[in-house]
């Protein structure tokens, strides 16, 4: 009976000796989203102050599909040894459990929260000849074309954002769904999709290089990054959607080693040079520690319920 307390203190002891030399090795961060996807370009911006911290690589990995579930499977079925993370979203954090019929993963209790990153919103996109110049002709002109546009989407966040149009907005569209914003972009600059709804940061990039033009954005209120868009609210009142990014890891990580990952990884973003990159992208940056982003996450499994419900959208 004695040998237990002994035991069990080794094992602390070895638990507290692995979270000091922790990293040794190169650590993975999963990314649920295609290479240029928002999550992508958070995932390079949090890795790189990761690295240059704990002097180890940060090496981003896609595995897009299934609105992020492939990723956080595979990371929830991975060793809780801090070397494999997955950057996430409140798509397979918090919008799946009402988008799926049922998940390969627990978004709560297969994983441990190292720390929110930030929020972003998206824009309604269309090529620069729609044949509309502001949200009240948009509306307008597709409800005048019933069942005849197609409207592209490759996260919740887009997808709730177009079923919230549709329901507040009384419009019949096609839904197109995709493995990644960037590929629903492609296919509106081609001309086979009518419009998507694009987060924030690839918005402005396409609306500077002329390729697309932005509607009206999907937060609350209009934002500073692109004041002259309107927001969908001041036509559709009710309407708001609200995006965000997180770190997490598998279950059962040694909380020495969250600890450490959380505290490097807030220091990094920051850094006013990481904070101006994360606005370059449309997104604020606002962390959160991880007790804090665990109920956050149950919050948010309970807020995109009601959004998925009064959407419409039917679990697949």
């Amino acid at each position: 009976m004695k040998r237990i307390p002994f035991l069990l203190a080794a094992a602390l002891a070895a638990a507290g000796v692995q979270a000091q030399g922790y990293p040794t090795r190169a650590v993975k961060l999963i990314v649920p989203f295609p290479a240029g996807s928002p999550t992508d370009q958070v995932a390079r911006l949090t890795g790189q102050p990761l690295q240059d911290a704990l002097k180890q690589p940060f090496v981003v990995e896609n595995k897009p599909g299934a609105q992020g579930a492939i990723a956080a499977e595979a990371v929830a079925k991975s060793a809780p040894d801090g070397y494999t993370l997955l950057v996430t979203t409140n798509t397979p954090q918090a919008a799946n459990v009402s988008l799926f019929k049922k998940l390969p993963y627990d978004p709560v209790k297969d994983f441990s929260p190292i720390a929110r990153l930030g929020t972003t919103s998206f824009m309604l996109m269309t090529k620069p000849d729609f044949p509309a110049k502001n949200l009240g002709v948009f509306l307008a002109y597709v409800r005048s074309q019933p069942g005849k546009l197609s409207a592209g989407y490759g996260s919740s966040g887009s997808q709730v954002s177009l079923a919230m149009l549709k329901s507040l907005g009384k419009l019949d569209v096609v839904e197109v769904p995709y493995k990644g914003i960037p590929q629903a972009l492609t296919d509106v600059i081609g001309g086979s999709l009518a419009f998507t709804f694009v987060d924030l940061g690839n918005a402005l990039a396409q609306a500077k290089g002329g390729k697309l033009k932005g509607i009206a954005v999907t937060s609350a209120k209009r934002t500073p990054l692109a004041p002259d868009v309107p927001a969908i609210a001041e036509d559709l009142n009710g309407y708001e959607l609200i995006a965000w990014f997180a770190l997490v890891a598998p279950a059962n990580t040694p909380k020495d080693i969250v600890s450490r990952l959380h505290d490097a990884t807030v220091k990094g973003i920051a850094k006013p040079e990481v904070k101006d990159k994360f606005a370059a992208i449309g997104t604020d940056v606002a962390p959160m520690n991880p007790g804090e982003l665990a109920k956050f996450i149950q919050s948010e499994i309970a807020k995109w319920a009601k959004l998925v419900r009064e959407a419409g959208i039917q679990p697949e």
